[in-house]
């Protein structure tokens, strides 16, 4: 390290910054000063690829990831890239037989393929970006990378949905409006001037009205991001905030990118492949079941990991040099699986909630000190955390057909399908359905097409299935959807050709339950020398759960501070400061009529610089166009009176 910085030593020794590593841009005042040396907390860009200079060397550092997800993949890299700790020192530890924790994506032609969620992404996922520019294309040759790949993808097929709405077994239903009234617009507005240190345990129906609960806008919301009305109400804020720069695209989901395959095999496969090849270890079936903790005066170090491999007990020894980071939690632990002719679950036991490995290990550190959080809070309660999805293996049938009518582009095509979910309004269990773009596999037959079905209610009866959708067996969630699409009197023929696999998750929108400060751990908990948490349920500063933004953020963040680099994590992305943003989304929320004072804003900045920061002045033209026209008619009847005088 001497030798790296000794032409800097001057300015190094004499320094004092303290870096925070994850700034808030929610609380800091914009302004220029000599004590200014860092960028604003969410100035995103160029600058911040700086390379570290780290303080000391990590060549002799071990690091132990518990659970290769998304997180933990993302972690290694920055370990690498950044602390410059090599690939061979990095071990991981998972449960499972594979890699990619929720974001999985497996199967085949014969037996059928199965993806238990998808992902939806977005320009502004800075983390994303900054990961996948450097890990190597799946299909492009060198030099390009993940994000090369799916720039010329979405640059060329952009994303868009001509049937975001259905009702009426199979009808497209008018999706153009949000139908927000003035009282329930005002009441978004309060909500993202509210404090979020007010909404602690607060739910999004004790704060909304009725109307906004029935409202289109709540519809392509909750059907978009998974929410339910007992969810918390400070993620709701949050996600109101991120994706604020959004909102106008909600609508047709023309504001979403997609890649061309399943979750696993465009970002999992790639990235493991890349840590591989640094030398980065991966062990299988083996569960963690707690750590060994040694505390004193100056802190909490790590000092073992108590494992569970074969039946057998083993304890890794950790020294103070070493790093342990662990995934607290899981989106999809305890799935349960059915098939064609089989149900997933018989009904909903909660006796059993919070019980499994994979919430243990965090239940068993949360025993120890309150740093850790408090896990039961996310875990106790299935009935509120949990759905269902069903992957459909399609050969031409019936159905296939009927898609064709609500797809932008042909489904064999290799282009956009659904652009997105299609949800149906009117089904009890408020299913919704998507066909990605095709093939979904890499291996996948080109006449075969893979769509994803999942519902949010789960307490709910079919329309036509008189059963709750966990209980249904494949056979009979095709029953339900085909009668929706107005097409059940040719169920045979698409059961015929239609392989069912569903996966019921307990958990999967348990981050999203309400949740007060201090629920969550910070990513590096106080007093913690040598471990990171990462994942969904650890604290963040403005940043949304359930996007894989998220993850890798926080195991960014755990990185840098650990290592205490000379980095930091920008925070989200500051749209939702932008003047333009914020008045396109009050356009927007309007069903894009003129918001309070638009018309006073347009005369002041007419023909200056600043015009084009107003919404598309839409009604103006159709004003001006109903003026010239009917100004026509008058000088044409004026003209024919002149004629008879």
């Amino acid at each position: 390290m001497e030798k790296l910085t000794s032409k800097f030593d001057k300015v190094l020794n004499a320094s004092n910054v303290k870096v925070v590593h994850a700034p808030d841009a929610s609380k800091e005042i914009v302004r220029n000063t000599k004590e200014k040396s860092f960028p604003f907390a969410d100035q995103v860009g160029n600058y911040q690829r700086n390379k570290a200079v780290p303080l000391k060397s990590f060549d002799k550092s071990k690091v132990y990831i518990v659970g290769s997800g998304i997180a933990g993949l993302s972690a290694a890299y920055y370990f690498i890239r950044d602390g410059r700790i090599p690939g061979e020192n990095i071990i991981f530890i998972e449960q499972l037989h594979v890699e990619g924790g929720s974001m999985d994506g497996a199967g085949n032609v014969e037996d059928g393929y199965i993806i238990r969620g998808g992902r939806e992404m977005d320009f502004s996922y800075e983390n994303l970006w900054d990961l996948f520019q450097d890990i190597p294309a799946v299909e492009l040759p060198e030099p390009y990378s993940v994000l090369d790949e799916y720039r010329l993808l979405n640059d060329n097929d952009p994303n868009y949905s001509k049937s975001r709405l259905i009702n009426n077994r199979g009808q497209i239903k008018d999706f153009s409006k949000f139908g927000l009234n003035k009282k329930d617009q005002l009441s978004i507005v309060k909500l993202l001037l509210k404090k979020k240190e007010d909404l602690d345990d607060i739910t999004i129906e004790q704060y909304f009205s009725k109307t906004f609960l029935e409202s289109n806008f709540w519809t392509f919301w909750r059907t978009m991001f998974a929410f339910e009305n007992w969810h918390s109400l400070l993620e709701c804020k949050l996600y109101m905030h991120k994706f604020l720069h959004a909102i106008d695209g909600m609508r047709d989901f023309s504001c979403l990118v997609f890649p061309k395959y399943n979750q696993y095999d465009t970002f999992i496969k790639p990235l493991r492949e890349f840590l591989q090849k640094k030398g980065v270890k991966l062990q299988f079936n083996t569960l963690v079941k707690d750590l060994e903790l040694h505390s004193d005066i100056e802190g909490k170090l790590v000092k073992g990991i108590i494992t569970e491999q074969d039946d057998a007990e083993k304890i890794i020894p950790i020294t103070q040099d070493d790093y342990v980071i662990i995934t607290t939690g899981s989106m999809t632990e305890d799935t349960a699986y059915g098939n064609n002719t089989e149900a997933p679950i018989l009904q909903i036991d909660n006796s059993t909630s919070g019980m499994s490995p994979g919430w243990k290990l965090w239940k068993n550190l949360a025993a120890k000190s309150s740093i850790f959080g408090k896990p039961d809070k996310f875990c106790s309660n299935i009935e509120k955390s949990s759905w269902e999805s069903a992957t459909l293996t399609c050969k031409p049938s019936v159905l296939t057909e009927k898609l064709k009518e609500y797809t932008v582009n042909d489904p064999y095509s290799g282009k956009t399908a659904t652009g997105g979910i299609i949800t149906i309004t009117d089904s009890n269990w408020l299913m919704s359905f998507t066909c990605n773009r095709q093939p979904h596999f890499p291996t996948q037959p080109d006449d075969i097409l893979v769509l994803w079905v999942y519902a949010l209610y789960m307490d709910k009866e079919g329309n036509y299935i008189k059963k709750k959708m966990p209980e249904c067996t494949g056979n009979e969630i095709l029953n339900e959807l085909c009668y929706h699409l107005g097409i059940e009197d040719k169920i045979d023929n698409v059961i015929e050709n239609t392989i069912v696999r569903t996966s019921f998750m307990p958990y999967i929108t348990s981050m999203f339950m309400p949740r007060a400060k201090g629920d969550r751990p910070n990513v590096v908990p106080a007093g913690c020398k040598n471990l990171g948490l990462v994942g969904q349920f650890v604290e963040t500063n403005n940043d949304v759960v359930f996007t894989m933004e998220s993850s890798i953020r926080t195991a960014r963040i755990a990185v840098y501070e650990l290592l205490n680099l000379t980095k930091q994590v920008p925070d989200i992305n500051p749209l939702q400061y932008d003047i333009r943003q914020l008045l396109k989304a009050s356009s927007t929320l309007n069903d894009d009529q003129p918001f309070v004072g638009e018309g006073v804003l347009r005369k002041v900045l007419k023909n200056t610089y600043f015009e084009h920061i107003l919404p598309e002045d839409n009604h103006h033209e159709e004003k001006e166009s109903f003026l010239h026209e009917h100004l026509g008619k008058f000088k044409d009847w004026i003209s024919e009176i002149k004629e008879k005088i």
